[in-house]
């Protein structure tokens, strides 16, 4: 593999001296890629972000970027593009002005900067909004500006910070579609954070998940989310079904889990500890199917309906099972006939494989 384009060598990062925002933080990113950082509010991705952009200064490791170290570099010295969730845009200057700021202190010469400004505006659809100021546009058009902006001096780096969190559903949707065909594109280089699962799984080549300060897991989003490393993973991409238990056996890469109310449960032995260890189980909604065929589920279990609500395209079902535990199901529209009411009692069962034993100690 080529030399990272971005990497961060043992950073910490503490304000006060004693807890750490950032720990021992070691990630490489590779030129051209979509990388996001993916957590919960203080879990240290913004304050990595920070750093990168030379808002923060490590307390301790170094960041390279292209090879050369960067720690003691000013953020203007740095040639990287940042985009901030409040679009950070020039209320008394136009468009075509603000896309035109980093171009100015850099000291292009004017020559060139109205054909760079109307490039830059043209590849985020806004060719002809120069004049207007950003009172006059829409939260998209300002954050599709604010995008511009960072592109328009064509750094090779482009941070991301949480800059479609402002905007509604639809329309942030839309911003993630464009951001990501602009990636393509460009091929630049960019470092993305949010707290949005479904955006980060939606527009990323890998996601580091963040908490407490450490990347409990960087991987691409599909083995984020179907092949989590740990319990915080597990619960924080997507939803899935909790069942805590002791591992009673191991024989990779299988194992056996005893639950609360005394059932045993095979599972992957995904993360799972020592036999006698506690261990959670990770099943996700989908995975779980609802009266299955004989013999098309390896394991099967008596449960009874509390809850069913219609969402469009599926249903989300509630059902108890071992003992008092919530199990939550998705079932596709098209298969809801196979559906009890409430009270009633079914059954519902799962592949193996699908039911993963995580550690619980991250």
């Amino acid at each position: 593999m080529a030399q990272p384009f971005v990497q961060l060598k043992g950073v910490q990062k503490t304000y006060d001296g004693e807890n750490l925002v950032v720990r021992d933080l070691n990630l490489d990113i590779q030129e051209g890629e979509f990388l996001t950082m993916l957590g919960p509010s203080g879990s240290g991705k913004t304050t990595t972000l920070m750093m990168l952009a030379g808002f923060e200064t490590a307390t301790h490791g170094e960041i390279f970027l292209d090879g050369k170290p960067i720690n003691r570099l000013a953020p203007e010295d740095r040639n990287i593009g940042m985009v901030f969730q409040s679009y950070a845009l020039f209320p008394h200057m136009t468009v075509a002005e603000n896309v035109a700021f980093p171009l100015m202190v850099r000291g292009v010469p004017k020559a060139g900067l109205a054909e760079r400004v109307t490039k830059a505006l043209a590849m985020v659809g806004l060719k002809g909004y120069e004049d207007r100021r950003p009172a006059q546009l829409s939260g998209g058009q300002q954050q599709r500006v604010a995008v511009s902006r960072a592109l328009v001096f064509e750094p090779k780096l482009v941070l991301m910070d949480e800059p479609l969190s402002a905007l509604d559903k639809q329309l942030r949707e839309q911003m993630q579609y464009e951001i990501k065909q602009l990636h393509h594109r460009l091929g630049v280089t960019v470092v993305y954070v949010t707290h949005d699962q479904g955006e980060a799984l939606t527009m990323s080549d890998r996601v580091a998940v963040f908490n407490n300060g450490v990347v409990q897991q960087l991987d691409t989003p599909e083995r984020l989310y179907e092949q989590p490393g740990n319990a915080f993973v597990a619960s924080f991409i997507g939803e899935n079904n909790k069942l805590r238990g002791e591992v009673m056996s191991l024989d990779a890469p299988w194992c056996s889990v005893k639950l609360a109310d005394g059932s045993l449960i095979k599972a992957r032995a995904v993360a799972a500890g020592a036999v006698g260890s506690r261990t959670m189980l990770s099943l996700r909604p989908e995975r779980i199917v609802i009266n299955p065929p004989a013999g098309s589920c390896d394991i099967v279990a008596p449960a009874r309906v509390s809850d069913v609500t219609y969402l469009g395209d599926h249903l989300r079902v509630r059902a108890q099972a071992f003992g008092e535990q919530t199990m939550v199901v998705k079932v596709p529209n098209a298969s809801k006939d196979r559906i009890v009411g409430i009270d009633h009692d079914i059954q519902i069962g799962w592949r193996a494989e699908d039911c993963h034993a995580l550690d619980v100690s991250a």
